[in-house]
């Protein structure tokens, strides 16, 4: 197993319609041996949509890893110097959570937890999902991949028919790319082909 004794971070941001992409991967870390900490942002552990009741989802993950979510700044801090993680992910990483980390803005557990890791210079993995990366956020995006110690999950057009500005990682590609960015290396491609509606 390739993360046997490996403490992964594992933050998850309000992009509600991705969880059912994003919960496989995490049982792929699982698998691979790693220790998952499961780190949510206010808006993932307390809203209610129709992709699932408030909370449901964070009962599944605590039940899936074996722990306790972290969902306070406060107790995320630690994460950095004290207790260290290996590697932190962040999938989904709406293109809020993505604004606000490329401006060095930690109002949410998630983002301290990815602030913390980066203090310790262990990589950082983004899966991105928001409506408009090529759009205002497009700035944040191109700033981020050009931080050092952050890496991207392969990321591309969801439906550039109906959203031209929107593009969300392929969320199967986490990880390799996890793996990649713990040898310091960015997975590739990263940009790909992702199309989940397009009407020909």
């Amino acid at each position: 197993m390739k993360l046997t004794g490996k403490r992964i971070g594992f933050g998850i941001t309000g992009s509600h319609c991705t969880y059912e992409e994003v919960y496989p991967q995490i049982k792929s870390l699982l698998d691979e041996g790693a220790e998952v900490v499961p780190v949510v942002s206010h808006t993932m552990k307390n809203t209610t949509t129709r992709f699932g009741e408030a909370g449901e989802w964070v009962e599944k993950i605590e039940k899936l890893t074996g722990n306790e979510v972290v969902d306070s700044i406060v107790s995320a801090e630690p994460l950095g110097p004290k207790r260290p993680l290996d590697c932190m992910v962040i999938a989904p990483l709406t293109g809020n959570s993505m604004s606000k980390f490329a401006n060095a803005l930690t109002d949410s557990p998630v983002l301290m937890a990815a602030k913390a890791t980066l203090r310790t210079h262990r990589p950082v993995v983004l899966g991105i999902s928001t409506n408009d990366a090529l759009g205002l956020n497009g700035v944040n995006l191109m700033k981020l991949m050009a931080t050092k110690d952050i890496y991207f999950i392969p990321f591309g057009q969801d439906a550039p028919d109906k959203k031209p500005n929107s593009m969300v990682a392929r969320m199967e590609s986490l990880l390799d790319t996890v793996l990649a960015a713990m040898a310091g290396k960015q997975f590739q491609p990263v940009v790909v082909e992702k199309f989940k509606d397009l009407e020909k």
